[in-house]
């Protein structure tokens, strides 16, 4: 079975917590749950990395405008592991070049990163904190939660993905267009009258 599937579900996951997917995928590989972890990803010692960062990670997600300045440092760090995991994970199943898996991962993984760190700005204007802890709390159990699928159900995930990614797109085009109708709605409205107007009180 090709794995390019399971190369852009980890790569999408990626971009949202990179540390949550290399512990995900390396005990499920360690725990022999699934053979298509690479054994790089099984060792020890990158086990007990992935797992002091994802949870610095946990608790940085939770503070307002300290997770915007932690997905301003991951801008790079995500998208490169979700490359480096896609050609680790293309390298062990043999039917995809890793660099074109590495393409697809890092790319993938920056997408949802950039949706993630943008949906991480508007929730920072709410004054409360609370928002902050839901969305990280659904993140992590979103990332787990696709990782997990793909392991055992690699293309019904991928496809699940893409179904989402185009309804978040359309909604997202329909927002922007409906932004754009009322400010040019309020344009016109405001220049009859500035032109019939009465000039301000000297």
């Amino acid at each position: 079975m090709s794995v390019l599937p399971l190369v852009f579900t980890s790569g999408w996951a990626s971009g949202i917590n990179a540390y949550a997917v290399i512990l995900l995928l390396g005990l499920f590989g360690a725990t022999g749950l699934t053979d298509d972890v690479p054994d790089a990803l099984q060792r020890p010692d990158v086990l007990v990395v992935a797992g002091v960062l994802f949870l610095c990670e946990a608790a940085a997600d939770k503070i307002p405008y300290l997770d915007s300045a932690w997905d301003t440092v991951h801008t790079v760090v995500r998208p490169v592991a979700g490359a480096v995991v896609a050609a680790l994970l293309a390298g062990e199943g043999g039917s995809l070049p890793e660099l074109a898996a590495g393409a697809v991962g890092g790319s993938t993984a920056l997408v949802s990163h950039l949706v993630k760190a943008g949906t991480r700005m508007a929730v920072n204007t709410s004054p409360e904190p609370f928002s902050n802890i839901v969305v990280s709390v659904a993140e992590d159990l979103g990332v787990a939660g696709v990782i997990t699928f793909a392991v055992f159900h690699p293309v019904a995930a991928a496809g699940t993905l893409l179904a989402l990614g185009v309804v978040v797109v359309l909604f997202l085009v329909s927002r922007i267009r409906r932004f754009l109708r009322g400010r040019a709605e309020r344009r016109a409205g405001k220049r009859p009258a500035a032109a019939g107007g009465q000039p301000p009180p000297g």
